[in-house]
């Protein structure tokens, strides 16, 4: 193996995987857990792409000690998960959850005792249905009561995490949700989605000061996903459309958790569509509250131009004109755009904008229609060329300056897909959904290999 074929990462630059509560415990109505969002809406009729809910999943939830077996197997250094929110405070509000607790702290010890670092996201989309019957992201008071989960399980589960991670993707959480309506709650409120955004934003500072206030040395960051948009041409309608989509898809986060207030411009987008009322005295400096790490998950990039025609509903509120352009890039059975530059481009970008921040890759991976074999073994090229790829391109950032940290590749295992149920699988172990059957894929060992030799032939 010559050192011009492997690319070497940093010495204790860490390895991981991701998944997400509702994606992968099932276990909905056990131990005291309510609905969430995501219970509600995957039970309405074509909400989800074949029917499917999150009612069992991966069955993780009795299945853990299984699979942090399997994490250990890999060699994971590190694992992202979410907690249940309306599972650890099934109302909402009051005191969390004992059986939950519980259940958290076996998983927590297991990762412990296999050398794997525990990275706790509080927030990946599952609000308490409670919650959302009270006006959810769209009403101001669902950022302290955000905050005040945060608090008490900083208090019940900070001895055995050090790194949490606020909100996942706080774009899909607004405006999938409420403005497209494509995931839960499945509303279509284009000033509320903008709203919505806000007070996500606003939780997280809320959040992260409730975490620090307990005086424990730990890493607290969102995970924000981050693509680069580009113009189709150098028409000015259609560096317009790339102007636009820029400011909702990536600046609307990054400008005010990175500098505590809003850009002109961002608040020149707002103003008309659902006015400024909802942004307080006071908000800019909560949501600008330093940070640790900044997650920054990326699967793919945007080449738009100017339209002529309101595509309602969308979740491009002030750009449903924006068309979108095919690329000629070979695309992942989500039909999303292969672009590994695209990580390179965006990490430099949120350098420059944050020069002192470290980084995490929170969330990277492609889904593919992967099948056992005869034999039961699932073969996935197309996976290992992608994530082959990507981290050439992301050991090219770091080259370049970029102080990432770690990768946590998306995701762990096939599960519940949101709105594409069990069709779509991004899982670098297959899951038989009928027998709950795990399968290491081919991407698996290969991903195996990288971790033990910190590095990756190119």
């Amino acid at each position: 193996m010559s050192e011009q074929t492997f690319l070497r990462f940093p010495d204790g630059f860490r390895w991981g995987a991701a998944t997400s509560a509702y994606q992968i415990e099932g276990a909905a109505s056990e131990d005291g857990r309510t609905p969430s969002i995501w219970d509600v809406f995957s039970h309405s009729p074509g909400a989800t792409v074949d029917g499917t809910t999150g009612d069992t999943a991966c069955d993780h939830y009795h299945r853990h000690g299984q699979d942090v077996a399997l994490m250990a197997d890999l060699g994971l250094q590190a694992y992202r998960f979410s907690l249940s929110w309306s599972r650890l405070q099934p109302d909402g509000s009051g005191q969390l959850n004992p059986k939950a607790l519980d259940s958290y702290r076996r998983l927590l010890d297991s990762l412990h005792e296999n050398g794997i670092k525990p990275v706790a996201t509080l927030y990946h989309w599952d609000l308490p249905q409670t919650l959302e019957d009270r006006g959810g992201w769209r009403a101001r008071d669902t950022a302290w009561r955000f905050a005040d989960y945060a608090r008490q399980v900083g208090e019940r589960l900070g001895d055995l995490v050090d790194t949490f991670i606020t909100v996942n993707e706080p774009w899909c959480a607004a405006f999938l949700g409420y403005a497209s309506g494509l995931h839960a709650p499945g509303v279509q409120d284009p000033p509320g989605a903008l709203r919505a955004a806000h007070h996500l934003l606003l939780g997280h500072g809320l959040a992260t000061r409730a975490l620090r206030v307990q005086g424990r040395h730990r890493a607290i960051g969102p995970a924000p996903n981050f693509y680069p948009v580009q113009a189709v041409s150098d028409d000015p309608t259609d560096q317009d459309a790339a102007r636009r989509i820029d400011l909702l898809m990536n600046r609307l986060v990054l400008e005010p958790v990175a500098t505590g207030a809003y850009p002109a411009d961002i608040l020149a987008h707002i103003e008309p569509i659902a006015g400024l009322g909802h942004l307080r005295e006071g908000d800019e400096a909560v949501i600008g509250t330093p940070i640790d790490f900044l997650g920054v998950n990326y699967y793919s990039s945007h080449t738009v131009g100017a339209g002529t025609v309101d595509h309602r509903p969308s979740p491009w509120v002030g750009a449903e004109d924006v068309v979108f352009h095919p690329t000629g890039l070979r695309t992942t059975a989500m039909g999303w755009d292969v672009d590994p530059d695209g990580l390179r481009r965006q990490l430099e970008r949120i350098a420059a904008a944050c020069p002192d921040l470290p980084i995490w890759i929170t969330e990277n991976g492609a889904a593919y229609a992967d099948t056992p074999d005869d034999n039961g073994r699932v073969h996935d090229p197309d996976r290992i060329e992608f994530l082959r790829d990507h981290l050439a391109a992301l050991h090219d950032a770091i080259q370049a300056g970029v102080n990432v940290r770690g990768y946590l590749l998306w995701s762990l295992m096939d599960n519940f897909e949101w709105s594409e149920g069990h069709t779509k699988r991004f899982g670098l172990v297959h899951v038989d959904f009928a027998t709950q059957r795990r399968t290491p894929k081919s991407s698996a060992h290969w991903y195996g290999e990288v971790i033990r030799s910190n590095g990756l032939k190119r």
